[in-house]
């Protein structure tokens, strides 16, 4: 367990940074990923940009599932390695891995088979729904291994190792903003794809990711062992990760949809409205994606704490990392609030696009500091293997968002920004409900495990 960090020693907030710093590196490696896309794609026009944004709800979608596998793995390698056993944690590893390989490629031939069908649902012109569905088929193979690739990071992750993971994303990176414009504009030798090309970008880029992480994870230097792409499942194991795993991946899928059938409703403003949310919601991400950084390291260090029994630990780990992502939550607000249009015309200059894009940051600017409370509490629950709360509260209120939406639309004065202002008042419900749930939590069920290790 030499290469294994320990979580349950030392200062809290050293064990913190140690693992938030890469995580939230790699965040905004795979907000990269997308603003990428969009930034040159933006110069093509709306047209461009909503065909990718449409496509790109079921990539996410397959984000989504994985986080069956990814969150699993994270979970039951933590709490086993807390509890000093890594032989388990090596188990459950293997195990996650099959599993990651049996949904992944299962995803990736659905979507490479109804991608036409899935592009009809937003009702676009022929040319826009026939770039969104070449898109899709073309990115499908990059999605079985962008679904895999989550369930390295997460396995890396429970080991109290973030940096391995940003290290080797960071290198598709990399690949990924070279080949965008060779491949989208046709520079020097390459021929001019448009979001072709921008498919077939991301999909080298994950496939390099991918060739990485199998080259450390299947040899013997592995800190867990030798992992194997298939392994035979057994009930146990296999059953903890997908409890664990489904209500946070069935939180993440539904989101997708709730967002994709918010993304339908804002088509009946024309190109405009999806370009609106789908370049806003990359920007969000600046907030989103440092959240969920400290999430993912928040249920890591309580994970492995909550397997060694030092719920104290716990407690100050949370607090801590409240008090430093709730900071950067708000100051992201703040910003989007005061150069809401400054910052989207970055990426797509056109006057009505500018105006709606502008007019969405704005209004989500108020939510950001909830929306990062619901993420840094949702991952402390998720150390603890209690992944139900935060995924019901996150169905319930997301789910509101549609009928929200529906009749926020109807008023003429609102329009457009009824279906933004539905998202932003969700956060708000999720924000203040989830810390009172898991304060709940900590009195009711914490205390009430360190009362009986105490007895016994």
């Amino acid at each position: 367990m030499r290469k294994i960090t320990d979580l349950t020693q030392g200062s809290i907030v050293r064990n913190l940074w140690i693992m938030a710093v890469p995580l939230i590196s790699s965040s905004f490696i795979q907000m990269a990923y997308n603003m990428t896309d969009m930034l040159w794609l933006g110069h093509l026009g709306s047209d461009a940009v909503a065909a990718v944004g449409a496509a790109g709800f079921f990539v996410w979608l397959s984000n989504a599932l994985s986080y069956m596998t990814k969150t699993g793995a994270e979970i039951t390698v933590s709490q086993s390695i807390g509890a000093r056993d890594p032989g388990r944690a090596a188990v459950y590893a293997n195990h996650a891995l099959t599993l990651s390989v049996l949904i992944g490629l299962g995803y990736a031939i659905f979507i490479l088979t109804s991608a036409d069908v899935l592009i009809r649902f937003f009702h676009f012109d022929a040319s826009i729904s026939s770039q969104s569905a070449g898109y899709l088929q073309i990115v499908a193979p990059g999605i079985f291994f962008q679904f895999n690739n989550n369930t390295f990071s997460g396995i890396y992750n429970g080991q109290g190792d973030s940096k391995t993971p940003f290290r080797i994303t960071a290198i598709g990176l990399l690949v990924n903003i070279v080949l965008d414009p060779l491949l989208i504009y046709g520079y020097g030798p390459f021929p001019r794809l448009g979001t072709a090309g921008a498919a077939i970008a991301t999909v080298l880029a994950q496939l390099i990711v991918y060739s990485f992480f199998a080259y450390r994870i299947f040899s013997n230097r592995f800190p867990l062992g030798k992992m194997h792409l298939f392994t035979a499942l057994k009930k146990k194991p296999a059953s903890r990760i997908i409890f664990l795993g489904l209500p946070v991946s069935l939180q993440n899928a539904l989101f997708s949809m709730f967002s994709l059938t918010l993304a339908a409703l804002a088509a009946r403003w024309g190109a405009i409205g999806v370009a609106a949310q789908s370049v806003g919601s990359q920007i969000e991400a600046l907030s989103w994606m440092t959240a969920t950084g400290f999430s993912t390291a928040l249920a890591a260090f309580v994970g492995q704490n909550y397997g060694a029994g030092k719920y104290e630990r716990i407690r100050k780990g949370y607090r801590l990392t409240l008090y430093i992502a709730g900071s950067i939550g708000l100051s992201a607000g703040i910003l989007f609030f005061l150069f809401s249009r400054e910052i989207f015309s970055i990426f797509i200059p056109e006057a009505e696009a500018v105006e709606a894009g502008g007019t969405y940051l704005k209004i989500l600017a108020i939510s950001q500091l909830f929306m990062v409370t619901e993420l840094v509490t949702q991952g402390a629950f998720n150390g603890c293997g209690r992944t139900i709360p935060p995924s019901l509260t996150g169905i319930l209120f997301t789910g509101a968002r549609i009928p929200l939406a529906w009749y926020l639309c109807s008023f003429p004065s609102l329009g457009l920004n009824g279906i933004w202002w539905s998202i932003t008042l969700s956060s708000i419900f999720k924000g203040t409900l989830l810390p009172f749930w898991f304060l709940y939590f900590q009195k009711k069920i914490l205390n009430a495990k360190k009362i009986k290790e105490k007895i016994l």
